[in-house]
């Protein structure tokens, strides 16, 4: 892998990062307090062409390979890690599953909105009593008279879920066991049926419209399946092993946040009659901090190389992934610690980077899961 970036990977980088210190860094805390991020700023997304990263280009797409797309998620959780996830999730997870598992009818209708930022896309495969467990998911599609499926069930903790305009939802269509009889379908917000709940109170990502999803009677036609019937698992697991590689870059950024916090903190402040940079045990806070920087950017640009190769990769996400959160957490303690009782009131941006961080251990799969993955890789055998 050559680590030296193209001329064409620096300058999305550089126009990202220009984008998150003008855009999203001025407004993140506002955002976190109110609660809200601005929606303007998907469309102002989707102008730059960030929301149709690796999507192709005859759909609305702005190409580029998946380094490019890491180093934009990167940019955007080191800003605001609320904005990074509507990204994640509307692209990452939605339409660059559209883009590799939709028919031609699909993506010409899904695709150029979602890159375009006119839509926004949710991913609805999380219930209230399946997490980790998602195989064993109960909402139900069940197939009616007239070709149809009429679907019932609840969605939790879903990212965008109320600003979405269209769910990519995973559903139980017969009665094969486990992740055997699940499908997935591309279900507009707005059909009869759908209630959406916006979850205030959240410890992190405060910004982000998370929600559940209520399903009562929910009609849905045939042609909004998306793959065939009962491959719905594999297209979730899909999407989430690459989904994992954009989490890990969005950790990275909350660890380049803290240490660029923890280093202009630390060479301004003053005790004892200099710089508390000076002082030994806050450098060494702060390598910390650098040094999971660089190993968590490292593994992540490792991913995407490999899926840019088209060469196998999820384990590789499962590993970046798990050391990427862990550090992010890492990280923004750190800085925390370099702050002293500053780090603990909002005025300060440590206190919001860690409890952003600390969700990330949780989602799209949890430490916990990522090392049974990789365990299971190495030796050949399951934990489940």
């Amino acid at each position: 892998m050559n680590l030296e970036l193209s001329e064409e990977q620096a300058a999305v980088r550089q126009l990202a990062k220009d984008f998150v210190d003008r855009e999203i860094v001025p407004h993140a805390a506002a955002w976190d307090r109110a609660e809200r991020v601005d929606r303007a700023v998907v469309k102002k997304l989707g102008e730059l062409g960030f929301l149709g990263l690796t999507v192709p280009e005859e759909y609305g797409g702005s190409g580029g390979d998946h380094l490019a797309y890491a180093l934009v998620t990167e940019e955007l959780g080191r800003g605001d890690s609320a904005v990074r996830g509507i990204v994640s999730v509307s692209l990452g997870l939605v339409a660059k599953t559209v883009a590799a598992w939709g028919d031609e009818d699909q993506k010409r209708r899904w695709l150029p909105p979602l890159t375009s930022g006119e839509a926004i896309g949710c991913f609805g495969l999380t219930e209230p009593g399946t997490g980790s467990d998602a195989g064993s998911l109960a909402t139900r599609a069940v197939r009616d008279g007239d070709g149809s499926y009429v679907v019932n069930g609840t969605k939790m903790f879903i990212t965008n879920g109320t600003w979405a305009d269209v769910v990519l939802l995973f559903a139980r269509t017969g009665d094969a066991p486990g992740p055997k009889g699940v499908s997935a379908f591309l279900v507009p917000t707005d059909t009869p049926g759908l209630e959406r709940r916006e979850i205030h109170g959240k410890l992190g990502l405060r910004g982000q419209a998370t929600a559940e999803l209520v399903f009562q009677d929910v009609r849905v036609p045939a042609d909004a399946m998306l793959a065939p019937e009962g491959k719905g698992f594999s297209v979730a697991m899909s999407a989430l092993a690459k989904g994992r590689m954009s989490v890990a870059a969005g950790c990275v950024g909350i660890a380049q946040a803290a240490l660029d916090a923890a280093v202009g903190y630390a060479t301004e402040r003053e005790q004892f009659g200099r710089t508390i940079a000076h002082h030994q045990l806050v450098q060494e806070l702060i390598t910390d901090i650098a040094v999971d920087v660089d190993a968590a950017r490292l593994l992540t640009w490792r991913v995407a190389d490999l899926i840019d190769r088209g060469e196998p990769f999820a384990t590789e996400a499962s590993k970046a992934k798990l050391f990427a959160s862990e550090a992010a957490v890492r990280a923004a303690n750190n800085a925390l610690q370099v702050f002293g009782g500053y780090g603990y009131i909002d005025e300060y941006p440590v206190g919001k980077l860690l409890r952003d961080a600390r969700v990330m251990t949780l989602y799209e799969g949890t430490s916990q899961i990522q090392k049974l993955v990789i365990g299971r890789a190495l030796t050949g055998v399951s934990a489940f």
